[in-house]
């Protein structure tokens, strides 16, 4: 069984259909590219996944459980996170405490454990901010961890973003566009970077994105949305080589 099934997923918005019966899935500890043309339906697929929106038909199961049915806090409890394609951060927070947010799922203290400093409060406390040093760490900017993140570069954000979906060790991340809005230099970091995560980590991923180098160059198998429709789906050196998704990026000649 795949870790992520998409299985005739639909949406509609009105009379707007934003996805079409897409059917995939994602192996466990594979990178897959989602691409399309922009309002192909990709960020839509992301907030099902997520429990932003509900379908209108067809199922999605995580590791053979329909995260469809959950509330959002149990879809990340179920071992899912993501980043977002527009910064999702706290920016009147700090580095470290928008990671520590990512982090919460561990943390549950009850009212009275949150309230009077009981020993088991302190000890998840601290626990927690390791975990979340370790994050931050991980993606190269632990030196950072007491800044206010709204005066930090945008590329340096991403990581704070990507930091703090780390820090819940998830089983599938999803990523909207990681390269999205950064230099060609931070571009290259960021490759760097994932390949870690996938690699040290043995993290699987689903990721969108619209830099073709990046995805291609990441990638170990691609799916291709066109107005919320699967045309394509393959390897890499497939994708780029199928006439239908040419014509999807260039229109016909």
């Amino acid at each position: 069984m795949a870790l992520l099934e998409v299985r005739d997923l639909a949406v509609r918005f009105g009379g707007v259909v934003a996805l079409d019966h897409v059917t995939f899935s994602v192996e466990a500890g594979q990178v897959v590219g989602l691409i399309g043309p922009n309002g192909a339906g990709k960020t839509t697929l992301f907030n099902i996944i997520t429990r932003v929106y509900r379908p209108s038909a067809g199922s999605v199961t995580v590791d053979g459980l329909a995260v469809t049915q959950m509330a959002p806090h149990e879809v990340i409890r179920h071992g899912v996170a993501r980043t977002f394609q527009n910064l999702a951060l706290f920016r009147s927070m700090t580095v470290l405490e928008n990671v520590l947010v990512g982090d919460h799922i561990k943390t549950r203290s009850g009212w009275l454990e949150a309230s009077v400093p009981l020993p088991s409060a302190l000890n998840a406390e601290t626990a927690s901010k390791k975990r979340a040093l370790e994050a931050l760490d991980f993606v190269g900017i632990s030196q950072l961890a007491g800044h206010p993140v709204a005066t930090l570069p945008f590329g340096t954000q991403k990581r704070v973003e990507l930091a703090r979906a780390l820090v819940s060790k998830p089983r599938l991340l999803l990523l909207d566009e990681p390269a999205g809005g950064i230099s060609h230099e931070e571009v290259d970091g960021m490759v760097r970077l994932l390949r870690r995560v996938h690699t040290e980590l043995g993290m699987t991923m689903l990721l969108v994105e619209h830099h073709m180098g990046f995805v291609m160059g990441i990638s170990d198998h691609v799916v291709v949305l066109d107005f919320g429709k699967k045309i394509a789906e393959g390897s890499p050196t497939d994708v780029q080589r199928n006439p239908v998704v040419i014509e999807a990026y260039l229109g016909a000649a």
